[in-house]
């Protein structure tokens, strides 16, 4: 039971964290340099809307289910280490709890809120959207390597419990 129990966690984090690694890269591959260049207040409306509706998606119930898998994993394989891919699902979970979701709380998040405070018309907004497109775009790809980081793990691993 337990290892069917691990085989149907390795393959949900893997599709997971591939359908999160895709969405952040998406974003940091062209969704916030054609943000930044459709002028201020539209660009900050634009991502403030995004941040109002994701969180009312599926989006948000796959980001925790992922989180979840992903600590789950990292917690059962490092009971037995010495497992054909245990190392690497516990390294797939460390690298995608931290990379991605530690990272979010911790970065994303915040800078978030910070947008959503601004009046995206107002001169003062401006060094914020600045700042933003920066700060936000670079956790972000920090996100992207941890969930393709993650995937490849978890294959690894899949195939390593396969062989």
């Amino acid at each position: 039971m337990r290892q069917l129990l691990i085989s149907a966690l390795l393959w949900f984090a893997a599709v997971g964290c591939g359908l999160l690694g895709g969405l952040y890269f998406a974003f940091s591959t062209f969704i916030m340099t054609s943000l930044g260049r459709i002028g201020q207040a539209a660009g900050i409306s634009a991502m403030n809307a995004i941040n109002v509706d994701i969180v009312r998606s599926l989006f948000m119930p796959l980001f925790f289910a992922t989180t979840l898998a992903c600590a789950a994993l990292a917690a059962l394989a490092s009971l037995r280490w010495q497992e054909p891919g245990a190392i690497a699902a516990i390294s797939g979970g460390v690298l995608y709890v931290v990379g991605m979701f530690v990272v979010t709380v911790v970065f994303n998040v915040p800078l978030n809120n910070q947008l959503a405070a601004v009046d995206p018309a107002s001169s003062a907004a401006a060094p914020v959207w600045a700042s933003y497109l920066v700060d936000w775009t670079f956790w972000n790809h920090v996100r992207t390597i941890a969930c393709t980081g993650s995937v490849v793990l978890f294959i690894v691993a899949i195939a390593a419990r396969s062989a």
